[in-house]
């Protein structure tokens, strides 16, 4: 397989991607296709649907061995579940399956036809593989949540204080803090004194995490970690 498009979004690093699709709906990116699938032939009724599943490559998380066990963060870090009853990164087969909004689609650009998506889960340049669409019957609402049901579920209360709020573009500012409620911090991390760094855009966002509430401390531009 190869890949036939890459991603565009606001995560040049791991850190502070929300944990599945769908849990920040205004989290906005594009997806641009390689110039070998860029004919608007192959998106014809895509429109018509309101979501779709997205096949793309762990590619930032690739490993020559594999484990059969693997210790979800929201477990706190120590407990082992099979991989197979996981979605962690850390599989056989390096592959990730999300479920978007599709926001908009863009048949005449300069890199071509262009997919513009909410919700995305995906490291700015993950690679595509394939491009479905959502149907109603994909969901079941009867579904048991297994061990998933029972791990801590909750929103942090975010203060941005004006001094850096500023600095941040209006359009991207809900889509931050709704980023930010959803504790980018390891499962297994509570101490009140740590500076997290968190990229986003063009922006490195630096806070601290005292029991609920998560406060931005800095705001500087983003520049790539070596």
């Amino acid at each position: 397989m190869k890949a036939i498009a890459h991603i565009k979004s606001d995560f040049p690093t791991k850190f502070g991607i929300p944990r599945q699709s769908g849990r920040v709906e205004t989290l906005k990116a594009s997806i641009i296709f390689e110039p070998e699938y860029r004919n608007p032939d192959a998106f014809r009724g895509i429109e018509e649907f309101s979501h779709i599943w997205l096949l793309w490559e762990f590619s930032k998380t690739m490993r020559e061995n594999w484990s059969p066990t693997v210790r979800p963060p929201r477990l706190g870090g120590n407990t082992k579940k099979g991989v197979f009853a996981t979605r962690s990164p850390f599989r056989p087969n390096p592959i990730g399956l999300s479920s978007v909004k599709l926001e908009g689609v863009e048949l005449q650009t300069d890199s071509g036809p262009v997919l513009h998506i909410l919700g995305g889960d995906l490291m700015d340049g993950t690679p595509i593989y394939d491009v479905k669409p959502y149907i109603p019957g994909d969901c079941h609402p009867d579904a048991c949540f297994g061990f998933a049901g029972i791990t801590k579920d909750y929103k942090l209360d975010v203060e941005i204080p004006e001094r850096w709020l500023v600095q941040i573009p209006e359009e991207k500012r809900e889509a931050l803090r709704s980023v930010l409620e959803e504790d980018p911090r390891p499962g297994y991390h509570h101490d009140p004194g740590r500076v997290y760094g968190m990229p986003f855009g063009t922006l490195d966002i630096r806070f601290q995490v005292n029991g609920n509430l998560l406060t931005v401390c800095e705001i500087t531009e983003f520049k790539e970690r070596d």
